[in-house]
């Protein structure tokens, strides 16, 4: 993690810890379980970077029929993003870089997993529209954060639409692997559905 300390060191008020407004049930519940199991050196902004990291060898993983172990690794990052939340939250280390790249490292693996998956299960237009809103959304909140010079987590619609879309990436890798057909029309729903929160996330930013 040294790129980490030299870009804290040229960047410290990105690192600059402040204390959550709100905790939410499954922070306590993690708190008292999971987070307990993680030496003090594990900070919410290296487990984010855990899952930036690591999503390319998910990537790859799916992209050679790996299914199995993609599904595993998939979902060990997908959930990782609960677990740097609620380290951040209940320790109070919640940080301006943690509200910057967690929904991006959210956006590079639910993306990545869209370039594998979506193109090659589901019409063209879905992985288009999943993949542009995404960037839309990216390009917003730099817009919104050089304009207003605030910068702001994810909001509840967000939240959503990323448990809608790995659902949807869940399914369509059960799909591939047990060869469930079934999967494959639940998932589409998930991702379509999934797209109106997204568009609602955006205009809830004030766009």
């Amino acid at each position: 993690m040294s790129m980490l300390s030299e870009f804290k060191t040229l960047h410290p008020n990105l690192f600059a810890y402040q204390k959550a407004e709100e905790i939410n049930p499954h922070d306590y519940l993690l708190a008292k379980t999971l987070l307990r199991l993680l030496p003090v050196s594990v900070t919410p902004n290296k487990v984010t970077l855990f899952r930036i990291i690591f999503t390319p060898a998910v990537f790859f993983l799916v992209l050679y029929d790996y299914y199995l172990v993609g599904i595993i690794s998939f979902l060990l990052l997908a959930f990782s993003d609960a677990v740097d939340g609620s380290l951040a939250r209940t320790s109070d280390r919640i940080t301006d870089f943690g509200k910057i790249f967690d929904p991006l490292a959210d956006k590079f693996l639910i993306g990545s997993m869209v370039l594998v998956l979506v193109f090659q299960n589901y019409p063209f237009w879905l992985g288009f529209a999943v993949l542009g809103i995404e960037i839309i959304i990216i390009l917003a909140t730099i817009k919104k954060k050089y304009k207003f010079k605030t910068i702001r987590g994810a909001n509840i619609w967000g939240k959503i639409k990323m448990h809608l879309q790995v659902i949807a990436v869940f399914l369509t890798l059960a799909g591939l692997l047990w060869q469930f057909p079934s999967f494959f029309t639940i998932a589409a729903g998930l991702f379509g559905l999934s797209l109106g929160f997204a568009i609602a996330s955006l205009f809830t930013r004030g766009l």
